[in-house]
């Protein structure tokens, strides 16, 4: 027997929340886990990132709320002489590879 449009929506909602039921579930196992490890290693707000800072992204995306989305600084990992910099994500800037071309060590330049 072929279900109707009325039966089939009826089904999903069962199943909505059936799923939301087992979300809650495994939710408060998750938090468990994650007050017993911060029991153990006893980490601060500030060693998992929250903070003041974390609040405002907690809001949502700059961007998602209309306002433009400034660029972070990133630590620097490796400076050269000239002043040249990298934190050493993405492409390796071009002082660094031709350095590393011209024999140089990435630890040559790390910093810290």
């Amino acid at each position: 027997m072929t279900k109707t449009y009325a039966q089939i929506v009826q089904q999903i909602e069962a199943l909505k929340a059936e799923a939301e039921s087992a979300r809650r579930k495994e939710i408060e196992g998750v938090i468990d886990r994650i007050r017993d490890a911060i029991g153990v290693y006893n980490l601060s707000a500030e060693d998992l990132g929250f903070g003041a800072r974390s609040r405002r992204a907690a809001a949502g995306p700059a961007k998602a709320r209309g306002r433009k989305v400034a660029k972070t600084a990133r630590a620097v990992k490796y400076r050269n002489d000239s002043g040249g910099t990298w934190g050493g994500r993405g492409k390796r800037p071009q002082w660094l590879r031709d350095a590393l071309n011209a024999g140089k060590a990435l630890e040559d330049f790390r910093v810290g």
